[in-house]
């Protein structure tokens, strides 16, 4: 800036070590508004306070006088004039007296004004009882009319414009009087005294900074009058003027979404659709069977994936009716929830088609007839939005106006009494403080006067009033009340202003007064006054206090000003510290920032340390409504935690919220007015920038985020600005490179956002970020957003639930936006509340979060929010048993489950059916008591089994956890989950398993349990003691649990794509804690991670090791069951190929993965909290790599990963501390095991049934055994193997109750066969429709499938995952670029390489182009051990490569010095950019 201070050398700052008084001389010229630079480059660091050189004439300042009276009491030294000026002035500054504005500006704030009270001299107000005023000084001011200031007049003289007059006592007339001019003895020493002491006028108010007038929104019919002439009225939605606006939009965007509409109101929860990715579904059919209400019958369709829902339900009408039937009259739901199909789009559109490969059960019912249960009613459009209803749990209104009522009637009954000389002043008094203590125990320096003249009222003599004189004491203690009275007025007119109240004043005691004001002063200037109803241990452990203003925008310093004096407390009625400081910043207001954010800090000064620490702060935005605050205010104060300055907004603290802190500030009569400036493009002084400079600019954008650019990149950025577009750059790059919000350069912004072209909607997200407080661009953003179909919307709800963090206003089109797609749609009025609820247990925010879920509640009607309130109910329910499950002991736990699970069950005979927060499209009607229990983890999770409302559904198992933060869980997942879509949309189904999971509460949460999965810790487990280290466990695992060749490759399969797409979203989003407790496997081949605890590279450490060494988690177990144990290792290089591809397509969206995260950077998430965090993923995503070398960097991770040992160990160490836990669980086999189970009547064998007996094969039984999908085959068992299975049974299950096993002395002597037969029969029978557990064991499937499937499964050829059988001579696959004379060579596999005698060789590749030296163009790869298909992915770079032509490419693969193979290739004949096979020779040419 161009401001420099100069301090005294014997300063000492406030700050820790010390405090002083300080002093400092000003030496520089007031510059102006052209001269000042907002930018963020050079910022005011720690400017001292003073008041400008443009104040100097202060005898023609028609706010100073002379003469002030000495009150030389305890409340003068209380409220003593305190200002602060400079002794010396330039006298070329300008007479703040005369109007000091010149031309309006284009941008920033022009002058407004609001009516004043008179400020009039001790000695005229008693010579002019009749209060005649000054001359209205003549400003070039902004009014709404030419006669605004007549008009405030009469409203003044009005009072609630009922009444006509003066208003007082009994008739009285009350002059107004300053606030210094209450004592009748002057004194005499300052007569002579040529010091100008300020007089401070008395509280200034503004129709802007005032509440809604009496008469807008009460009549005299609900004015309660209290026997005074303050009445007070009622005001149901608060008298804070904004509150009130809000609640007056809600009201709109409700009444525009009519419950009669059904289109916007159909009640129904819609299945989740995205983009048809008609890239995954080419020439795919479903499987469907569709139930009707009328038939029994089940339709089994195969339809196409891009076949519409309504033809489909066509299609199933003319199957079913013989008459035609409109489509639209019919709808098809989900069977086991309450989502319907949307008729417009196509079956592969929706999510449960894209994820789910089985059979679709959908029901087909007509539109009239399905569930509406959550519409609104015509009863929801008639009621009012009242936050005094909606926000009681708040307690938003902190005093009732009963309350307020019934002191001010004991106040005005003393007054009364005390006019008839039967009353003492000290009931008066009493009732004074009574009256400030119920308004938040701020005591006005009016207030302190007026009791202070009624004390001197008491003290004085009857003899010194004459008996007929206007000073008789009758008269004198008139007018004394009166102005207690007026002064009483001001301060409930003051504290409904600021506060949240439900009642206001309608009229001002005493008579009005003249609206004019002393003059417009152009630099930011206030006055702090007080600091009102201190604790009382502050004033005991601190010997002052002291105070420092900050201003800020966009999480920028702009400027800090110091207290300069530090001051005790002291007591009057409560205690306060009375600053009464007058506070100049040396900017202009007409430079500010629209959304300048003013924060006061106040420090309390140890009395044994002498430091300055910080007890208190607030912060409130300077220019509300688009303009300055006027008058006095009372703001609340928070004695939270310094928050950083990146967080401050106007919702980051509600001071209109009263606490038991309260600071007063009195800011000026006159203030400015917003005016958007003209946006207007000046290109003509930039030339055309060469090609490397758009390149250049290319490259700078690969950064995704502003916060990653240098300010050396942003202000290169910003010169080349014009030439920026969406295809080269983004938006919130280009905007966020600005040097500062000064006038030219917010034109300049407005003008680029208005003729930006946005290539996704999702790149506005960037644009609601801290960084861009400016509401003209958030208004874009959020335009833009609302182009999102409402599941993609769903998708970032999150993130724009954080962005209302930074909106100016509640008012905000983001604000907006949420409400109306609320009112659209249940599920993002569902997701929204829960979203809202937790955001509500943040420590800042919250109030701001509470009016909004208020303004919710009140769209979405009665039925919506009768069951939001039963799923709360729920949440409690699960909380209460999770608390008293941790706190019993240990052999008491499972019987404390039991009991409180009671609970439960009487919670649902209440309610009938609950939606589950977890996901509204299931309703639950029950509690599976058996299928309840607990894990044995730290946190001591519940499983719940609820029972589905429907009765074609399965029952709903999830997890709730209390103690542990589920909103980093939340995130990862969402990010997770926004890959994936990635993924679908090009695609690439990487048959990812994302499990829900919601936190409903600080620390406290529900997670969707997947069916039939299982914890490779687990698995490790019944490997052994080392089966962590054993390299086959997994492919053991998957053999065991898929018997049929057919099962076993769907498994191969699945494990191969899911591995892949978790190696690469743990590696970008660096979640550590990995081991075999945190990753699960489903029998039918999904690995999926669970618990992200630890994220963005946080690792846990011992000893200052990091315990996760790898990149990810990719173990050689799981690459042994890849490659089927190495018989086919191409696998590993499928395996790598798609790991790669899935990598580069999520870079392609790097942008919208880290303005997601970006956006969550003030959540309050331990481990996502700053630009480190954003440049790990980041760097993570290499969003500046080209393909190439994203391919090359990928594997290089895969092998760190593959060859990394301490995974394992780690995973020993995991496995041998839950060794203990499980043997102590054995003895309560009855209790599920910690895996995931499917329903029971899901079983893999249906039946077995005993053919014959054949004797000619050792007496073996021939034996038909039935799989659930019908599927049948043969196997051969003895007897004595059905007699080792029953030991084996009897072994592993002890505890349950067995079937008798028909041992031989249970035949009898004739017919022994047949009755063999029959008894096995009958064995085999009750043991797999006994306990399920028995029937889907492993000896039980290994028994009747092993003998018929298990050789195949060893024995049988590699399972090729292409679908092609591979050809078996030696390639080598490349890919090569060039551009600019660069010549860039992948080198990416080869296979079939063998050594001489047919070994496998230790492989690396030599690269030469010809006809350069061999020695100066020699490239070579690094060697891969002992393999015959290696991976190698490096690249290979030559530069200065001028011409193809004539050029050859020289390929050698030796293992150490053997020669493998050669190819030469031609690079005039190479199809640049794509992935082609080269054979290998067995010579070189």
């Amino acid at each position: 800036m161009a401001y420099s201070w100069q301090t005294d050398p014997n300063h000492i700052e406030p700050r820790e070590g010390g405090y002083g008084h300080q002093q400092f001389q000003h030496t520089n010229q007031c510059l102006s508004s052209s001269q000042v630079r907002l930018g963020f480059d050079e910022l005011v660091e720690e400017i001292n306070n003073k008041t400008l050189p443009c104040e100097s004439d202060k005898e023609e300042d028609p706010l100073f006088v002379s003469g002030a009276p000495n009150l030389g009491s305890k409340w003068q030294s209380i409220y003593g004039a305190q200002q602060r000026h400079l002794n010396e002035s330039t006298s070329q500054s300008p007479d703040i007296s005369q109007p000091w504005f010149g031309e309006t500006s284009t941008i920033g704030f022009n002058p407004a004004v609001i009516p004043t009270h008179q400020i009039i001299n001790e000695g005229d107000s008693w010579r002019n009882p009749t209060e005649k005023y000054h001359e209205v000084p003549r400003f070039n001011v902004l009014a709404p009319s030419s006669t605004s200031l007549e008009k405030c007049n009469l409203q003044r003289q009005s009072g609630n414009g009922h009444r006509n007059g003066p208003i007082g006592f009994e008739g009285s007339l009350l002059p107004y009087y300053s606030s210094h001019s209450m004592d009748p003895t002057p004194n005499k020493e300052s007569k002579g005294s040529e010091v100008v002491n300020p007089v401070e006028p008395p509280l200034m108010f503004s129709k802007d900074s005032l509440p809604p007038r009496a008469q807008d929104s009460a009549s005299l019919d609900n004015t309660e009058k209290v026997g005074c002439p303050i009445q007070i009225a009622e005001v149901p939605q608060g008298s804070n003027k904004s509150l009130a606006s809000f609640c007056n939009k809600v009201t709109k965007i409700r009444e525009s979404y009519r419950a009669s509409d059904i289109n916007a109101n159909s009640g129904k929860i819609w299945a989740i659709i995205t983009a048809y990715p008609s890239k995954l579904f080419t020439d795919t059919k479903f499987r469907v069977n569709i139930s009707t209400n009328n038939s029994a019958q089940t339709l089994h369709l195969l339809p196409q994936a891009n076949y519409l829902v309504k033809d489909l339900i066509a299609e199933t009408l003319l199957l079913c009716a013989n008459e035609q039937l409109s489509p639209k009259e019919y709808l098809l739901s989900v069977c086991g929830s309450e989502e319907f199909l949307q008729m417009d789009h196509c079956l592969g559109s929706h999510k449960i088609f894209q994820k789910n490969k089985s059979v679709f059960q959908l029901h087909l019912q007509k539109s009239s007839g399905a569930p509406a249960k959550l519409s609104r009613k015509s009863e929801d459009d008639h009621s009012l939005f009242c936050l005094n209803q909606l926000l009681e749990f708040t307690h938003i209104w902190k005093i009732s106006r009963q309350c307020l009522s019934t002191v001010i009637k004991k106040y005005d009954f003393h007054v009364k009494l005390l006019l008839k000389n039967q009353s003492h002043v000290d009931n008066i008094i009493e009732e004074v403080k009574n009256i400030c203590s119920v308004l938040g125990c701020v005591e006005t320096k009016q207030v302190s006067d007026a009791v202070k003249e009624l004390e001197l009222l008491q003290k004085s003599q009857p003899q010194n009033f004459h008996q007929k004189s206007e000073t008789s004491r009758k008269g004198f203690t008139e007018k004394v009340t009166a102005e207690l009275s007026r002064s009483i007025y001001q301060l409930i007119e003051v504290y409904c202003s600021s506060f949240c109240t439900d009642f206001q004043p309608v009229h001002t005691p005493g008579g009005a007064h003249s609206c004019i004001h002393a003059g417009l002063h152009p630099h930011l200037s206030f006055t702090v006054c007080a600091l009102h109803n201190v604790p009382e241990t502050w004033a005991h452990s601190y010997k002052a206090f002291s105070f420092s203003c900050w201003l800020t925008y966009a999480g920028k310093k702009l400027c800090q000003v110091k207290s300069c004096r530090s001051m005790p407390v002291t007591k009057s009625f409560f205690l306060l510290v009375n600053w009464n400081e007058i506070i100049n910043f040396p900017l202009e207001i007409k430079s500010l920032p629209r959304e300048s954010m003013l924060i006061i800090k106040v420090f309390g000064i140890d009395s044994a340390t002498h430091s300055a620490n910080l007890l208190a702060w607030t912060c409130l935005p300077l220019f509300p409504k688009e303009k300055s605050m006027l008058g006095s205010r009372l703001f609340s104060m928070t004695f939270q935690s310094e928050l950083p300055i990146e967080m401050i907004a106007p919702g980051v603290w509600d001071g209109s919220q009263p606490s038991p802190l309260t600071l007063q500030i009195d800011f000026p009569a006159a203030g400015w007015e917003y005016i958007k400036p003209d946006s207007e493009e000046n290109r003509t002084d930039i030339e055309e920038p060469p090609r490397e400079c758009l390149k250049h600019i290319a490259r700078l954008s690969q950064k995704q985020t502003p916060l990653l650019l240098s300010g050396e990149k942003r202000r290169y950025l910003w010169f080349y600005r014009f030439y920026c577009d969406n295809e080269n750059s983004s938006l919130p790059l280009v905007l966020g490179s600005a040097p500062g919000w000064d006038e030219g350069t917010v034109s300049e912004m407005h003008a680029i956002l208005r003729r930006w072209t946005f290539s996704h909607p999702l790149e506005a997200l960037g644009l609601l970020t801290s960084s861009f407080p400016d509401q003209d661009i958030r208004e874009v953003a959020v335009r833009q957003l609302d182009n999102l179909l409402t599941d993609e919307l769903l998708e970032c709800l999150p993130q724009l639930v954080q962005a209302v963090k930074f909106e100016w206003t509640l008012e905000s089109p983001l604000v907006e936006l949420l409400l109306r797609r609320s009112l659209q749609s249940i599920r993002v009025a569902h997701r929204l509340y829960w979203l809202l609820r937790e955001a509500q247990a943040e420590d800042c925010f919250k109030s701001w979060y509470q009016k909004l879920s208020a303004a919710l509640q009140f769209c979405v009607g009665e039925a919506l929010n009768d069951e939001l309130s039963k799923e709360q109910k729920l949440v409690k329910l699960l909380g209460d048993i999770g608390e008293k499950v941790k706190s019993a002991s240990d052999p008491q736990r499972q019987d404390i489950l039991k009991k409180e699970i009671g609970n439960l069950e009487e919670f649902f005979k209440d309610i009938k059916t609950c939606h589950l927060p977890l996901n509204p499209a299931l309703s639950i009607k029950g509690i599976d008591r058996d299928a309840c229990s607990y894990f044995t983890s730290n946190a001591l999770p519940l499983k719940i089994t609820f029972i589905n409302a429907d009765p074609m559904g399965e029952n709903i198992g999830v997890i709730f956890k209390a103690g542990d933060d589920l909103r980093q869980d939340m995130l990862v997942l969402q990010i997770i989950q926004v890959m994936d879509n990635i993924w679908l949309q090009e695609g690439l189904d990487m048959q990812m398993i994302i499990y829900r999971c919601l936190s409903t509460g600080k620390a406290q949460g529900l997670i969707e349990m997947v069916p039939d999965a299982v914890t490779l810790a687990k698995i490790h487990l019944h490997s052994g003691l080392i089966g962590p280290l054993k390299e086959n466990t997994i492919k053991k695992w998957f053999s065991q649990h898929n018997h049929l060749k057919e099962d076993y490759e769907k498994a191969l399969r699945n494990f191969f794509y899911s591995c892949a797409g978790w190696c690469v979203v743990t590696f970008i989003l660096g979640v550590c804690d990995r081991h075999n407790d945190n990753i699960m496997l489903t029998k039918s081949g999904h690995m999926f991670h669970i618990d992200f605890g630890k994220f963005l590279g946080h690792a846990q450490t011992f000893g200052g090791i990091k315990r996760d060494r790898a990149p990810f988690i990719f173990t050689s177990e799981m690459e042994y069951f890849i490659t089927e144990g190495g018989k086919n290792t191409q696998h590993f290089q499928d395996f790598v190929e798609l790991c790669c591809r899935a990598y580069n397509i999520v870079r392609k969206r790097s942008q919208l993965i880290l303005s997601l995260l970006e956006m969550m950077l003030h959540a309050g998430l331990p481990e996502l909290s700053g630009t480190e965090d954003l440049k790990y993923v980041y760097n993570n995503l290499r969003p500046q790599d080209t393909e190439l070398e994203a391919t090359s960097h990928f594997t290089k991770k895969i092998k760190e990963s593959l060859e990394c040992f301490p995974v394992k160990l780690n995973n020993l160490i995991h496995t041998l501390a839950q060794m203990p836990a499980l043997s102590l669980a054995k003895p309560a086999p009855q209790t599920l095991p910690r895996e995931s189970r499917i329903l029971q009547k899901n079983r893999t064998i249906q039946r077995v049934t005993i053919l014959g007996l054949s004797k000619t094969h050792n007496n073996l039984y021939l034996i038909e055994v039935t799989l659930r999908d019908n599927r049948k085959s043969l196997t051969r068992k003895s007897f004595e193997q059905f007699s080792r299975l029953h030991s084996q049974i009897q072994k592993q299950f002890s505890s349950l109750a067995l079937p008798e096993f028909p041992h031989w002395w249970h035949l009898p002597f004739t017919d022994a066969d047949h009755k063999r037969i029959t008894d096995l029969s009958h064995y085999m029978e009750e043991i797999l429709n006994g306990s399920y557990e028995v029937a889907n064991s492993d000896c039980v499937l290994n028994f009747f499938l092993s003998e018929h499937t298990q050789p195949t499964l060893e024995d049988s050829p590699p399972v090729y995952l292409s679908g092609k059988v591979p050809d078996h001579n030696p390639k080598v696959q490349l890919v090569m670029t060039y551009e600019d004379s660069k010549l860039t060579i992948l080198v990416k596999h080869m296979k079939n390489i063998h050594l001489p005698d047919g070994s496998a060789p230790s492989a690396h590749v030599e690269i030469y182009l010809l006809p350069h030296p061999s020695e100066v163009r020699r490239r070579k790869t690094k060697s891969v051990p002992k393999c015959t298909d290696p991976t190698y992915n490096e690249i290979v770079v030559y530069d200065e490569v001028l011409d193809l032509q004539g050029h050859v490419l020289m390929l050698i693969v030796k293992s150490k010095t053997v020669f493998v193979g050669a190819i030469n290739i031609q690079l005039c004949s190479v199809p640049f950019g794509e992935e082609k096979w080269y054979p290998l020779g067995n010579s070189i040419v």
